[in-house]
């Protein structure tokens, strides 16, 4: 899967919330990923990981085509 159908896919996933303080923002991140299995706590780790990945492969690439 690409990065525009992972970004479109992920924008149909993202749930969001105002908050009016950090100690609220923190308790509604919490009680969001208490929410989630740990299967899909899991998932969402692996993703995390992976775009992370694909940004410094990116990056690298960028740099080697400066030098």
């Amino acid at each position: 899967m690409g990065m525009k159908e992972r970004s479109r896919e992920r924008r149909k996933r993202i749930v969001a919330h105002l908050a009016h303080s950090h100690e609220e923002a923190e308790q509604w991140d919490l009680e969001f990923w208490q929410s989630l299995t740990p299967q899909e706590r899991l998932s969402a780790l692996v993703a995390i990981h992976r775009d992370v990945e694909k940004a410094r492969s990116g990056r690298n690439s960028a740099r080697r085509n400066e030098e």
